[in-house]
């Protein structure tokens, strides 16, 4: 954090250099860019709208961007200087009178600023430290890691996501991962695990997320066998929370099932795995083929088109399952058992509530716009239901209930709640096969979730 005496140094140099500057005549041309070079060095491609002096080259290309780089960049009061109306505020000429060791001070602020703009070049695998194999998918590992060099603080433990671009090429998979970093950037939720750091090499993909030692949520179901209402209920609750937040923001997750919910050490759930997950306006659907069979809504297995009403119907059978140990339709063969979602009732257990009956009735509508959640109010469809009549909403998203059962969790590196045929792997990143043309699939990768000395208070 900078000193008021450094930032009054700075405040009259720049004040100093301004009076320098010359105004082109009326008569430039359109779109003509005004010279700062002799106060802001050498232009960049940095945006010119940006709040920030030396603004970190974070993302090159954000076609479908919300709000840039990350929702988390807010103005902070740590910069060299700030900005009011429009115009730099000096201090006046008392900075002239600092000494030479404050202007040394001053010197290592603006490279503080310049090494956090320049992290984003220099971040690679090599940065980080496997630890073990946490989960496998079929792009390619999931590692918990230790970032070397752990200089924004914590314990520096992530989980590095790791896909074989090859694989994703031939799987016609492209635009499914970009969207995934792509969307990570822009949404920030109590219960959706954060990304940190996205990276590339020649032959794969890298995202580095938070690190959620408790576990998947069917690690523990799997374990219990069941849940009682009033665990599946703050279970369930935090998920609607999750998927409302995504909602809001034109994006669908499409995929949501036990295994891509995870647990904190405090019991909290957190949504994660975005490979699936688009944007969709509110007006529009898509036709693609895409989630878990179990899990699909009878629209999508049907190619009808979906929107977010897909995620209220996965929503339900997370639930149904919570409950009762597995979902309401299943079968060994896929076909028989798309046939079965499209066509057979769900068949509610007796040993469920009155109102874990209605919810779950509400949720499993086959036709969409009779589905709970599909209406004028969204969201508040399913939160006003009388099952969740026991949650406090604005407690529950300011994290304060506290769920009843905690995983056993020894440390923050802890992987005991992961399956030890992920834990048991040889814990190394191997080689993969480099694409013969990649072209610009993968432009714009790279992403550094902004440092906590440049947030706000959050």
């Amino acid at each position: 954090m900078a000193s008021t005496v450094q930032k009054k140094t700075l405040h009259s140099i720049l004040a100093g250099k301004l009076n320098k500057l010359s105004i082109p005549s009326s008569t430039s041309t359109p779109g003509e860019d005004f010279d700062f070079s002799d106060v802001f060095g050498p232009q960049t491609s940095q945006s010119a709208s940006s709040p920030f002096l030396r603004d970190p080259e974070i993302i090159y290309s954000r076609s479908h961007s919300f709000v840039g780089p990350s929702p988390r960049f807010a103005n902070s009061a740590s910069l060299p200087f700030k900005v009011v109306d429009g115009e730099s505020c000096s201090q006046g000429s008392e900075g002239e009178e600092e000494n030479e060791e404050e202007h040394v001070d001053a010197e290592k602020l603006k490279e503080k600023v310049e090494e956090e703009a320049s992290l984003t070049n220099k971040m690679g695998p090599g940065d980080f430290q496997i630890l073990g194999v946490i989960g496998q998918g079929a792009f390619g590992k999931v590692f918990q890691v230790r970032k070397k060099d752990n200089g924004g603080g914590g314990d520096g433990i992530f989980a590095m996501k790791v896909m074989k671009k090859d694989t994703i090429i031939k799987k016609n998979h492209v635009d499914y991962m970009k969207g995934e970093r792509d969307i990570l950037t822009k949404v920030v939720h109590p219960f959706i695990v954060q990304l940190r750091y996205s990276f590339q090499t020649k032959s794969k993909l890298y995202l580095i997320l938070d690190f959620i030692n408790g576990g998947h949520l069917f690690f523990h179901l799997y374990r219990q066998g069941i849940f009682s209402e009033d665990q599946a209920r703050i279970y369930t609750a935090e998920i609607v929370s999750a998927v409302s937040h995504l909602h809001k923001n034109g994006i669908v997750h499409r995929d949501l099932k036990p295994e891509n919910i995870l647990m904190d050490a405090d019991g909290h759930v957190m949504l994660t795995d975005f490979g699936l997950a688009k944007e969709i306006e509110e007006s529009s659907r898509s036709n693609s083929m895409c989630g878990t069979t179990e899990y699909m809504a009878p629209e999508i297995l049907s190619s009808k088109g979906h929107n977010k009403d897909a995620d209220w119907w996965s929503i339900g059978i997370l639930l149904y399952e919570m409950l009762t140990g597995q979902p309401p339709f299943t079968h060994a063969n896929r076909q028989k058992l798309q046939q079965r979602i499209i066509r057979e009732k769900v068949k509610l257990p007796p040993f469920l509530s009155s109102e874990a009956h209605s919810l779950l009735k509400g949720l499993l509508q086959k036709e969409p716009s009779k589905r709970l959640g599909s209406g004028p109010s969204g969201s508040d469809e399913i939160k006003n239901h009388k099952w969740f009549r026991p949650i406090n909403w604005k407690k529950l998203e300011a994290r304060q209930l506290e769920p009843k059962f905690k995983p056993n969790v020894n440390g923050r590196d802890c992987t005991a709640n992961f399956d030890k045929c992920w834990t048991e792997m040889p814990a190394d990143d191997s080689p993969a096969p480099t694409p013969t043309t990649t072209g610009e699939h993968f432009r714009g990768y790279t992403y550094v979730a902004p440092a906590p000395w440049l947030q706000g208070a959050s």
